[in-house]
Parts: structure tokens; C-alpha cells; sequence
């Protein structure tokens, strides 16, 4: 995944600590930094255990981080974290503790290795007398033995607590919706990342995160993919699931002119009036990055609808960004689910012949007294103009009665509600977008199946030509 925060400062003292690595041959030395405010306690007699030479024997080499955060005072503070247990431990002084209570994690453990040691030593034995791999016996120990591994697995997981940007405390279920459905288990580590421990002891002590690095100390690993001090992003195996959930934004670009995110359906793109309103990607952004302009919205993404959101850093990119929507040389694809077949004016031609791809042009404006709908008018109202093309047809959505339709919409304007109105009105495609509250209908907890897939723009700064494109969650 794209690293949610620059790296330059906290590579410098990366170096640092692969120096002392080098020349203290283990993890336990002081203070990384005079302004570290971490590893500066009395460090016991070297323990064997956190030699280095653990990374660099058969367990291979390991992740190592640096977060540099400022306090509330603005006073810098920088704090290191290794991934996962370090030789069999998790807590070593002056790094950062894992997200977990270390002493349910030893109560957890003690009380199911014992017995999946027994299931295994009863495997083993089998094997030794020559037992068949397919017989009654040996796979209903290995049953036994999975379904209490997982069991256990999934006990452990639940006892991180990960604190977030916005001060709350979540565990994994919260996180990853599928492992609270029971579908799936998270990765063996995941919370165990050094992104995760070093964010989420920076937001539990309230410190504001300003540069975060990644590097790989030891032997490479069994797929030789990370090799010895190089530099890594967080990985998409688990900190994709994690990261974003913390930070409150899915992060997939970030210089210092502009910042793209993947908008969860659900979450305002600006704020609205009143308090409870506050809650939008734009005041999420501007919390994680306090340099970032009062106003950095150049397009908006309607609450319900997910997808491609691009925000500036700076006046100067937002004045070039702005520019290009205006022009409309910003390229953009929506993908949508549309309940029924498409049935309206635009899905047949003029001798009333079905067609899949075409042009829809509606003009339409608010409807005053039922904001914030809007309505076909086609004396008052503003053109709209879509592209559109059928993607994939008879598709079943759970407890819908009609067979749905995939959409690409292309829009050439950027009308409020333009893809609904265009989607649900007879002179348009005549069947509603699946989750539209305002043009249709949606089922309890059900979305808005409309995400913003694809967007094309040229750099504000570089005059580059960027492209990005955002896998529809449906």
C-alpha cells in the first residue's frame, strides 16, 4: 500500500538505528535520538535472546520502523518498533509495545498449545507406525487439531485493541468486517506490523504523526522479496486492512501538492451544516495533515456514492485542479449496479432497438421544496450529460426480487446526483441504482452501489498526466 505519511525524516533516523544494530549486535542499547523519549530507561545486561544474530539464523530477518510524531507541545518524539515477537518476545525496553495484552495473549496461548501439542504428537506417532494419511483416524485428528488451531487463532485476535485517529479504540472484528462475519480469519500478524504499533501508540498518547519509514534488518526472507536494510511500504497482506481503518482514510497517493483517498460510502466528502456534520474526508484530512489549506475539496463525492477523491495541499494546486474540472478535462469513470434491466428512452435507439452503450443528456435542478433531490426540468434545469455502457447483465443481488445490471458510467459533467437521476429517469435508463434512497429504494444496511473507479488529471505541479483507478466493492 502507498505510505499514508512522508518518509524522508523518519529514513534519517533509520540509518541511525541500523547503525546501532550494526554496532550493538542487539536490540537492547538507549536513547535513538536526544529528542526520544523512548529508550531512554536503564537497559538491562544484554539478553541473548535479543542479539542480532537471531535475524540473520534460520527465523531470517524482521521489520523495523520509525515514527517521528510531535508531542502536544510541538516537541519532536521518535519511537521504533520491531514487527511481530522478537525471538519469542514481545515487549523489549525502548520499543513499542505490541496492541495486545501480552499477559491474556501467554493465558490464551498456555491454554490450547498443550493441547494441539498432544494432537500433533498423536499425528507424528501415526506417521511413525506408518499409518495412511487417508484413514478415519488421522483426519479427524487433523480436523481436531485445524479447528482448535483456528479457534485459538481467532481468541488471540480478539484481544488487540487499536487505537485510532479519532480516539477510538477498535478491535479486529470492528476493522474487518468479513473476520466479524465469521468468513474469514485475519493473517497470522496481522496488528503486528510496525505501522500499526507505532500509530497506534502515537494516537493513544495523543502525539500527531509527521513521517513514518519501514526498513528489513537480516537475512532475506524465503521468497527473497525483502532484502537487508532496504525500505518498504506497509503491506497489503494486513496493514491494508488495518491502516485505513486507523487513519480514517484508505490513503492511494500523497505528495506535497495533493492527496488522493478511496471515500467509504457512508462518509461525507465536505462538511455540512451543524455539528453532527463535521465527520467528512476533508476534516479527516486536514487532521492527519495539519499543512493542508482550509478549503482542499476540488470535486465532491456525494455521501452515499465510494470511490476517487482527490484533495490539494497547497492554494496553488487547488487553483490548477480546480481549473481542470471546471474545463472538464478530468476524466472520470463510475461503475453502478443498477436494479432491473435498463428500460428507459436512452437504452433503445430511434427505431426502438435495444442498445448497451450510448448517451444520456437530461437537464434537471433542484427540487426545492424536497432538497436535496433533484428533478428533470426541462426548461429551468442544467444539461447533464453520461456516457454509459452495459458491463454485465442478470446479476443476482441477495434479497433483491429483479436481476441487476452493471453499469460504467462516463460522466462528461458534474451535476449533483447526475448518475442517479440519469440512471432512474424514463427518459434515461429507466431502473434505479441498487441502494438509492433518494431515486429508489434501499434495503436496511444496504449501500449505494455506485463508486467512483477511475479518474485521469494532470499533476498541478508537474504538468504530469496521473491515473487512478479504485476497485468497485460490488
Amino acid at each position: 500500500m502507498f505510505p499514508p505519511f512522508p518518509e524522508e525524516v523518519a529514513r534519517q533516523y533509520c540509518f541511525k538505528l541500523m547503525e546501532q544494530l550494526d554496532s550493538c549486535k542487539s536490540l537492547c542499547f538507549g536513547s535513538l535520538c536526544p529528542e526520544d523519549k523512548l529508550g531512554t530507561e536503564t537497559i538491562p545486561s544484554p539478553n541473548p535472546d535479543f542479539s542480532t544474530d537471531y535475524l540473520f539464523g534460520k527465523a531470517k530477518g524482521q521489520m523495523f520502523g520509525i515514527l517521528v510524531c510531535l508531542d502536544s507541545e510541538g516537541n519532536q518524539i521518535v519511537l521504533k518498533a520491531f514487527s511481530g515477537q522478537y525471538n519469542g518476545h514481545y515487549i523489549i525496553p525502548g520499543w513499542i509495545p505490541p496492541l495486545l495484552d501480552t499477559k491474556e495473549y501467554n493465558k490464551q496461548v498456555e491454554k490450547d498449545d498443550g493441547a494441539i501439542k498432544k494432537l500433533t504428537a498423536k499425528i507424528e506417532q501415526l506417521h511413525s507406525n506408518g499409518e495412511n494419511e487417508q484413514t478415519k483416524t488421522m483426519i479427524q485428528l487433523k480436523e481436531k487439531r485445524k479447528t482448535l488451531s483456528q479457534k485459538s487463532y481467532e481468541a488471540i485476535c480478539n484481544l488487540y485493541s487499536i487505537p485510532c485517529a479519532d480516539g477510538k479504540h477498535r478491535n479486529l472484528k470492528e476493522i474487518i468486517p468479513d473476520f466479524a462475519k465469521g468468513l474469514i480469519l485475519p493473517f497470522t500478524g496481522t496488528g503486528d506490523c510496525c505501522a500499526p504499533k507505532l500509530l497506534g501508540y502515537a494516537f493513544d498518547k495523543g502525539f500527531r504523526p509527521i513521517s513514518l519509514a519501514e526498513f528489513y534488518y537480516g537475512k532475506a526472507n524465503n521468497s527473497n522479496t525483502k532484502q537487508h536494510k532496504n525500505f518498504y511500504s506497509p503491506c497489503n497482506q494486513k496493514c491494508a486492512f488495518i491502516l485505513p481503518q486507523m487513519l480514517g482514510i484508505e490513503i492511494l497517493y500523497r505528495d506535497e501538492s495533493i492527496i488522493v483517498v478511496n471515500k467509504p460510502a457512508g462518509l461525507l466528502s465536505v462538511p455540512g451544516r451543524g455539528y453532527d456534520m463535521q465527520d467528512c474526508v476533508v476534516n479527516r484530512v486536514k487532521k492527519l495533515f495539519p499543512q493542508c489549506i482550509n478549503q482542499p475539496s476540488v470535486h465532491r463525492l456525494d455521501m452515499d456514492t465510494s470511490g476517487l477523491l482527490v484533495l490539494a495541499f497547497t492554494e496553488k494546486a487547488h487553483k490548477a485542479l480546480s481549473k481542470q474540472f471546471m474545463e472538464g478535462t478530468v476524466y472520470k469513470e463510475y461503475h453502478a449496479l443498477l436494479l432491473g434491466k435498463p428500460c428507459g428512452a436512452a437504452a433503445f435507439d430511434k427505431n426502438g432497438v435495444e442498445v448497451k452503450e450510448g448517451i444520456i443528456k437530461l437537464p434537471f435542478r433542484l427540487d426545492i421544496e424536497n432538497r436535496p433531490k433533484q428533478i428533470y426540468d426541462s426548461v429551468n434545469g442544467k444539461e447533464g450529460i453520461t456516457e454509459w455502457q452495459t458491463l454485465e447483465e442478470n446479476i443476482n443481488i441477495p434479497e433483491e426480487s429483479k436481476k441487476c445490471t452493471k453499469i460504467l458510467f462516463r460522466p462528461k459533467t458534474g451535476r449533483t446526483h447526475q448518475l442517479r437521476l440519469h440512471s432512474m429517469h424514463n427518459l434515461g435508463l429507466g431502473a434505479p441504482i441498487v441502494g438509492d434512497r433518494l431515486y429508489g429504494t434501499r434495503r436496511q444496511n444496504q449501500r449505494l452501489m455506485l463508486h467512483a473507479s477511475k479518474i485521469i488529471f494532470f499533476h498541478p505541479e508537474s504538468g504530469d498526466r496521473i491515473e487512478f483507478f479504485s476497485i468497485p466493492p460490488f
